[in-house]
């Protein structure tokens, strides 16, 4: 399958933005975490039971959205992930107890675990099948890109803030211009009469 009105160079090049895009603000809670959690006055131990249950619900929702993406397909699947990994950035800057961030830091490893599959899905699907594992390769090299400078942009605004809010908001900048490509993928797919060529 390919998408009409989109060459697949085109839609690599977007996957590549957004695969660096939606990283950037993954890696945000994942890398800062227990430092916050510290910052605020609960300790180590909270912070890595907190990041526990980020990452076991993270495994969670990488199974649950792979079912999801058999359902709906990659592209939507995509866009419900980011959404919702958004909204439990939102949630990160009003709530700021103990229980509020558990409860927050569950909501976004449910939200996020799912993306970054639904990228190889997608070239696997839409992008010429004899060059699939070149392209796959270049998406999931810009996720670990966007995961890296995500963590190091993050540290870099809290030593100049001494604050993380500012570095919260920096990520959700970041997820938003995933959904903005994200969307614009999804708009290409959904208003074409025939939606899918065949090659």
């Amino acid at each position: 399958n390919s998408i009409k009105n989109l060459s697949p160079k085109t839609l690599q090049t977007l996957l590549v933005l957004a695969g660096i895009g939606c990283c950037l603000a993954m890696a945000m809670p994942q890398v800062h975490i227990v430092a916050l959690c510290v910052e605020r006055g609960f300790g180590l131990t909270v912070g890595a039971q907190i990041l526990s249950v980020m990452l076991l619900s993270g495994m969670i929702s990488r199974i649950g959205f792979g079912f999801l993406s058999d359902k709906i397909g990659p592209i939507y699947t995509i866009f419900i992930g980011s959404l919702l990994q958004m909204l439990s950035l939102v949630f990160f800057l009003p709530f700021d107890s103990q229980l509020s961030l558990f409860i927050v830091s569950l909501m976004f490893g449910l939200s996020q675990g799912g993306i970054v599959p639904a990228y190889a899905m997608i070239v696997r699907k839409y992008l010429p099948i004899e060059e699939v594992g070149e392209r796959v390769g270049l998406v999931i090299m810009a996720t670990i890109v966007g995961m890296g400078l995500g963590g190091w942009m993050s540290g870099e605004i809290f030593d100049l803030t001494q604050s993380y809010k500012l570095a919260f908001v920096n990520g959700i900048f970041w997820n938003f211009t995933n959904l903005l490509i994200v969307t614009f993928i999804m708009w290409k797919v959904y208003f074409q009469k025939d939606r899918f060529i065949f090659s």
